[in-house]
């Protein structure tokens, strides 16, 4: 594989607790191994950094909760990385302080999110989160503070026990930090998980408010100014003062279909029409990368109709028109006539096809159908 690739995953797995909605892969506690993982970390980026262009476009650094590793191997870790242009780093609220703020803009970060999920007390002990709401705050400013110029907020709705006015407050307490970007998600609790077991009867009187509560964030955030760009995600439209595009250029990749490299447990890769995860398993990570090896991986092989499949999906869950050069198979063009007689898709000149507003709203029912 040759270096092309110009996005890279990183996952930084060490939380201070797990939270009970949460599916991602995490560690908690063991800090004494921030050191060991680093180091794995960039053996295995030693491995696999043969695929990466010069310089990348993006560099993610993701968890877990990545502010919560070491100060002197977060350091480290950032220093040995290549350079890109756009850098994120997520961060909780309650492990953001002056000195974590400076280290993160000395060493090049340029984009912070941060998850600050409620500004409802009792929804963020629903959550099991540890920060309060004026940790976010505080956590924003000090941010700020250290010149980070690019930030974004993650919200969550359908939450239990939450209710419209709920949203409408945690819309407006974001509003008033003036982020450059927020992400706002509907809650998706794993079953099984004991958070399910915990909220079941409430999650499900939730999931039949998910459209009311989706449609009432897109119009409170693009009523604010901020541009509806992806599904879940918002950017600040430019302004006379301000001309720069704040998307997130590592999110686009993933929704444009582009090629990226992930290191650490768990993560996924996707290259030149292979996809594979990570071990999630800390202990046989580190010992393969002492020894030199790559570690073990879950391979799936991406034949030409899923990956024009996963194009035509993730595609449209944007606000930009999807080029169907070479997609032509993956669409049903049948359904694609019938939805678009609905007002739901409109095709352009250029060969282009894009969901209408309303469209958007229904979001993935539109695109299943439009699937071969």
């Amino acid at each position: 594989m040759s270096g092309g690739v110009r996005h890279l995953y990183v996952h930084l797995p060490f939380c201070a607790s797990r939270c009970g909605y949460c599916d991602f892969v995490t560690v908690v506690g063991l800090q004494g191994q921030h050191g060991a993982y680093v180091t794995a970390l960039l053996a295995e980026l030693e491995l696999e950094g043969g695929v990466l262009a010069a310089p990348l476009e993006s560099v993610f650094l993701g968890g877990g909760t990545p502010t919560l590793t070491a100060p002197g191997e977060l350091e480290r870790l950032l220093h040995a990385l290549p350079p890109a242009e756009e850098i994120t780093v997520e961060a909780n609220p309650e492990t953001v302080t002056p000195e974590l703020a400076a280290l993160l803009r000395e060493c090049g970060v340029t984009r912070v999110s941060l998850g600050a999920q409620s500004f409802q007390p009792r929804l963020l002990e629903v959550l099991e989160r540890r920060a309060r709401p004026d940790d976010v705050r505080r956590a924003f400013w000090t941010l700020r503070g250290a010149g980070l110029d690019n930030l974004s907020l993650d919200l969550i709705y359908g939450i239990p026990e939450q209710s419209p006015c709920d949203l409408d407050a945690d819309l407006d307490e974001a509003l008033a930090l003036k982020p450059e970007h927020l992400s706002c998600y509907e809650l998706e609790a794993k079953p099984g998980t004991r958070f399910t077991h915990a909220h079941g009867a409430e999650l499900a009187r939730q999931a039949e408010a998910m459209e009311s509560y989706f449609e009432r964030v897109v119009a409170r955030l693009t009523e604010s100014g901020y541009r509806w760009y992806e599904t879940a995600n918002f950017c600040r439209s430019p302004s006379l003062a301000d001309r720069r595009d704040l998307r997130s250029r590592h999110n686009l990749a993933y929704w444009r279909g582009r090629d990226y490299l992930g290191l650490g447990i768990g993560a996924v890769s996707t290259i030149e029409g292979q996809r594979w995860r990570t071990t999630p398993r800390l202990a046989r990570y580190l010992a393969a990368l002492a020894a030199g090896e790559q570690p073990e991986r879950e391979l799936e092989a991406l034949p030409a109709p899923v990956q024009q499949s996963e194009r035509v999906l993730l595609g449209l869950r944007l606000d930009e028109p999807l080029l169907l050069d070479g997609l032509d198979d993956a669409v049903d063009a049948e359904a694609l006539e019938r939805l678009e007689r609905l007002g739901l898709v409109e095709r352009a000149a250029g060969g282009t096809l894009a969901l209408t507003e309303r469209g958007r709203f229904l979001g993935g029912g539109v695109t299943a159908e439009l699937l071969a």
